[in-house]
């Protein structure tokens, strides 16, 4: 039996018995029975065709390592309230550097009946590591980027067998079980298709010994099929407005009511967490820059990891020591080991952004892109993606005005 037990009443999270937070001296009671998570969807990540492309970023890559890496700095992101994150067999991205085509990243092998030892191993290591913590482990078993690599049906029908019988044999209290990350964008119809990501999950629960499971579609996109299915309805909020978010929410729990919901896919778009705190339902950070292209810096960054962690402590009345005024602005992807091939991804990260109306982006005084909406960024997309900046202009050549919905106007610089 671990340490960290995870259950579910009606719509709300327990651990060993208690509503999760219910233990922190001063919470918010709306805040008990959540369930704040993040996308560490990299934790046991590897690349069989080239593992040398991830000497970057002023880091180095090894598998072993960035696991270790990430069980380290789990107690940092405990602290500001983190109680769950997700972590993928067969990983997630990276999505502004490296196409996923050419990482091979999927350890079930072309049949699925086979689980990588290593792969193994590192997911062992990181569940219990988070268990002795008191963290939950969200296992997503199957990435559309990679799902390519199993053969036909019956290999995905293989994987998801061979997945849920190593959480069943590692005993683990800890775990929720995500089928397929965004399985809209799968080519393979069984995954694809709700018919069929139905049966998928009901191997999952009786193969892995009655563990919760869910099932997330990409962002804004849920299948009602799936929703009745899941013992945990797993969103995605990517791409979505604050009002599209809050639509979600109440169509799947007008489809199926009474279960938690949880986003563990959004943005690095900070004021969504209102939102979540709002509807009372659990909300995932996913930053693409900070966690999701390896070597990835597993820590609580400067800026919006930063800024994520402290919304997040204070909506759910952690006490934290509070950010100055003038630290709570960060103009971010100008350091000099944030290059990649000569691109750089600018973008000014916020505390509170829902208090700015847009932020002019100048480059040696000369206006070069404007930017409306939360996160604020050049080349925006959407609130995961943006677009690079291929000049090479030093970081003292940067400025970003920031005007505030008040009236107020900042400058900020690298």
């Amino acid at each position: 039996m671990g340490k960290t037990k995870v259950s579910i009443q009606g719509e709300a999270f327990y651990i060993n018995g208690k509503l999760v937070y219910e233990e922190i001296a001063g919470s918010r009671p709306e805040a008990h029975g959540l369930l704040m998570n993040a996308r560490f969807i990299q934790g046991v990540f590897d690349d069989k065709g080239d593992v040398s492309r991830y000497q970057r970023f002023g880091g180095t890559f090894d598998p072993d390592s960035n696991t270790d890496d990430l069980i380290q700095a789990l107690p940092q992101w405990y602290a500001y309230g983190l109680r769950a994150f997700t972590v993928g067999f067969q990983g997630g991205g990276p999505c502004f550097t490296i196409p996923n085509e050419t990482i091979h990243n999927n350890p079930f092998g072309d049949s699925g009946d086979q689980l990588d030892p290593d792969y193994a191993a590192r997911m062992d290591r990181l569940i219990r590591a988070a268990d002795e913590l008191g963290m939950v482990v969200i296992v997503s078993y199957m990435y559309p980027g990679q799902t390519h690599r199993l053969a036909d049906g019956k290999a995905v029908l293989n994987a998801v067998r061979a997945a849920s019988r190593f959480l069943k044999l590692g005993a683990y209290t800890n775990v929720l079980i995500e089928v397929c990350n965004e399985h809209d964008l799968s080519r393979h119809p069984l995954i694809q298709q709700p018919e069929g990501m139905v049966a998928l999950m009901e191997i999952a629960r009786e193969e892995s010994g009655g563990m919760l499971v869910g099932c997330s579609g990409s962002g804004g996109i849920m299948k009602e099929e799936v929703c009745k299915e899941s013992d945990v309805i797993f969103i995605h909020g990517n791409g979505q407005s604050r009002q599209q978010y809050c639509n979600m929410i109440a169509q799947a729990r007008k489809w199926s009511p009474g279960k938690p919901v949880v986003c563990n896919e959004d943005s690095q778009a900070v004021g969504q967490l209102g939102v979540a705190f709002d509807t009372r339902t659990s909300w995932g950070y996913y930053n693409n820059l900070t966690k999701q292209e390896p070597p990835v810096k597993w820590g609580v960054t400067p800026g919006e990891d930063l800024f994520f962690a402290q919304r997040m402590a204070e909506g759910i009345g952690i006490p934290v020591p509070p950010i100055p005024e003038e630290k709570r602005y960060m103009l971010q992807g100008l350091a000099a080991d944030e290059s990649y091939e000569g691109k750089r991804w600018i973008r000014l990260a916020a505390l509170y952004p829902e208090g700015i109306d847009r932020v002019e982006f100048y480059v040696k005084q000369s206006l070069v892109y404007t930017c409306y909406v939360e996160p604020f960024t050049v080349n925006f997309r959407s609130n995961w993606l943006q677009g690079p900046w291929t000049g090479d202009e030093p970081a003292e050549d940067w400025l970003a005005v920031v005007y505030l919905k008040n009236g107020e106007q900042l400058e900020v610089r690298a």
